[in-house]
């Protein structure tokens, strides 16, 4: 088994939704970001990347790159599944935290859940999505911007 733990975040900017888990979610700001800024899925990356050893997102796909420019990030995961496949291993379970005082991730949980799931190839009952705020502290907090904490668990395949 191997353990692996990820973290990002991005500042709020223009725009009219946020991409997390791959789902458009309403909001009255967008993030700033080389590609959609998703940091639930950027969060998810890094922990499959660290627990494979294998450096980070930006090492994969980094921000220097213009083919990334506005890239959807579900294909940085689809990426790293291959990565976890190739190396002998499948995904235990993952558990992803959005920090934020908004958008509410709640009623697009489940939605998150099974984007993730299907490009991880796994049952959508090993991936957990969930939130929580700062209580106004920070600058995710102040409404500044959003980030994710991800932890997986890889198993042997």
């Amino acid at each position: 088994m191997r353990i692996g733990q990820g973290f990002d975040v991005h500042a709020f900017g223009e725009g009219s939704y946020v991409t997390l888990g791959g789902v458009r979610v309403p909001h009255h700001r967008g993030v700033v970001a080389h590609s959609d800024g998703d940091v639930v899925i950027h969060a998810l990356c890094d922990a499959i990347f660290g627990a494979l050893a294998l450096g980070d997102i930006g090492q994969h796909f980094p921000p220097s790159d213009q083919r990334w420019r506005d890239a959807d990030s579900r294909q940085f995961l689809r990426h790293a599944a291959v990565l976890m496949s190739g190396h002998g291993y499948v995904l235990g379970n993952a558990d992803i935290t959005v920090i934020g005082e908004a958008p509410k991730v709640g009623p697009y949980a489940q939605a998150m859940r099974e984007h993730l799931a299907a490009d991880l190839r796994c049952a959508v009952d090993r991936v957990s999505v969930k939130a929580t705020t700062t209580e106004r502290l920070g600058f995710c907090g102040r409404g500044e911007g959003i980030a994710a904490h991800a932890c997986v668990l890889l198993q042997s395949a």
